[in-house]
């Protein structure tokens, strides 16, 4: 397997930055169309706090990352004790300059301040985009820099942004995207167990999704790939086979075309009985008699017609038990006291 890059592509790397930067020209000044073509209308007053962050939007467009947070530091600290309306872009600009210069780590500290003081304003949502765009450069095998060497691992501080973008912003399509983007890694990095999970939890909280097919697919892959053999615990196999038949209830077609149908729910069947008989024989090993024998009655129970059925049936038969569990009798409870009628009240006499 490839060891993951030290940074992100170069192409990536541009794509990010004209993303970031693509609306900064225009909100430099604003523009109106007229016979002489397009003019500018409005522009900041030169020492203003609007020519402060125009001006930092204009370095930031240019690949001026340090000046413009050089102006961007000096600017917040004497007005972040303030209520200044441009604090929250203020904020995300400093963070978009360090995310661009490839300080990512950083970037977040910033994109938190908007997200967390400043929910209101019209850049809460975009904060919360630029922390995905991290939390997809650390899924994609981005370290993260320590010292200024990328050495950690980055998948913790992308869980936690894709856990608090859900959380911020429940049924959203920017929630649903990400979550998405945490079970795809998980699937693809052969993380089943979290793979699964994480499925789950989408199916659940994106019932409507347009991905549904996909994760109820891929959740099923997730649960049977768990299977190491019949010496291991089988419970994702039935979790499977329940899944399998509400996919083939919601898409019949696809679970046709797929092979996810009855010849599927048969082997897993077959899997799953396998697993008892030899939990059961491990049982007999050991002298433990009751657990054996219960073991292989629910076999009987739960999968009949496989082919381990023979063999438990085979091994009922020569410790003479029957092929079916007794039924648990209802304790006796104390017989309640027979219920006794109100006495009638006294009839009064004549007064």
């Amino acid at each position: 397997m490839p060891r993951p890059r030290s940074s992100p592509p170069r192409a990536l790397r541009l794509l990010l930055l004209a993303a970031l930067c693509a609306p900064a020209a225009a909100q430099n000044k604003t523009f109106e169309l007229t016979d002489q073509g397009w003019t500018a209308t409005k522009q900041p007053e030169p020492g203003t706090d609007a020519a402060v962050i125009a001006s930092a939007r204009a370095k930031l467009a240019d690949k001026k990352f340090s000046e413009a947070i050089a102006d961007l530091d000096t600017w917040i600290e004497a007005n972040e004790t303030t209520k200044s309306q441009y604090l929250p872009e203020a904020y995300l600009l400093r963070g978009d300059c360090k995310l661009a210069d490839e300080d990512e780590f950083e970037s977040l500290y910033d994109y938190e301040k908007v997200a967390k003081d400043y929910a209101g304003s019209e850049f809460f949502v975009r904060s919360l985009e630029r922390e995905f765009e991290v939390a997809k450069l650390y899924l994609g095998g981005l370290r993260k820099k320590t010292f200024g060497i990328r050495i950690d691992d980055g998948t913790p501080i992308a869980e936690e942004i894709i856990l608090r973008i859900n959380e911020r912003l429940p049924g959203s399509r920017l929630g649903e995207t990400a979550m998405l983007a945490l079970a795809d890694f998980y699937y693809n990095t052969r993380d089943l167990r979290m793979a699964a999970e994480t499925y789950d939890v989408f199916l659940r909280l994106f019932p409507r999704s347009e991905h549904r097919q996909k994760a109820m697919q891929r959740r099923v892959y997730a649960n049977i790939a768990q299977f190491k053999g019949p010496q291991y615990d089988a419970s994702g196999l039935v979790e499977a086979r329940f899944q399998i038949q509400r996919f083939q209830q919601e898409f019949p077609a696809q679970a046709e075309k797929s092979g996810m149908g009855d010849a599927l729910v048969a082997r897993l069947d077959e899997s799953a009985a396998e697993q008892r008989l030899v939990s059961a024989q491990w049982y007999l090993r050991r002298g433990d008699l009751v657990s054996a024998r219960l073991t292989l009655q629910r076999l009987l129970h739960s999968f009949p017609g496989t082919g381990a059925t023979e063999q438990a049936i085979k091994i009922l038969k020569e410790h003479n038990w029957p092929l079916e569990a007794p039924k648990l009798q209802p304790q006796m409870l104390p017989e309640k006291p027979a219920a006794t009628k109100p006495a009638a009240p006294a009839k009064e006499g004549p007064k």
